[in-house]
């Protein structure tokens, strides 16, 4: 009888242990941008992604202020397109001016958008990034994931920068 109570027991325990587990990683994965939910739309165009994928988070200086919502190919310019959501805690905080480069979290871990905020001239009435209501603008200072394997084989070659 012993046995069969300390099995229940046991039973019990890795079942409360599985669903403990279950909804930590729930947690984890909804885990967002914090703020308010309200989000504004930008989008940019880049010749190489990389290992970006959607979902990934958008820094400025190490602090989330977006994620990734979508990549997919322009069918005209046959390049990679990157929708981005940005948190409406920032709005009237990035000029459109601002820039864009694919960066990764240390040497070989996963990439993510830095956002760089764009100068404003003293006096100057600059137009921010979510400025624009219901429309999705477009940042044209991108800069491309640098490729591992590009590097290793300009080195390995001796490419010439000539």
């Amino acid at each position: 009888m012993t046995s069969k109570k300390t099995e229940l027991m046991v039973g019990i325990f890795v079942a409360l242990a599985l669903a403990a587990t279950l909804m930590l990683a729930l947690q984890v994965a909804n885990k967002g941008m914090s703020g308010s939910g309200e989000v504004y739309q930008v989008s940019a165009k880049f010749d190489n992604i990389g290992g970006l994928k959607a979902r990934s988070s958008i820094k400025v200086g190490g602090v989330v202020v977006g994620r990734v919502t979508r990549i997919y190919l322009d069918n005209q310019e046959l390049i990679p397109v990157v929708d981005m959501e940005i948190s409406a805690d920032y709005a009237r905080t990035f000029p459109e001016t601002s820039s864009v480069s694919i960066l990764t979290a240390g040497l070989l871990g996963e990439q993510y958008v830095g956002l760089t905020p764009g100068f404003v001239f003293p006096g100057e009435d600059p137009i921010y990034l979510g400025d624009k209501e219901g429309e999705t603008q477009f940042i044209v200072d991108t800069k491309s994931a640098i490729v591992l394997e590009d590097l290793i084989g300009q080195f390995l070659f001796g490419k010439d920068s000539d």
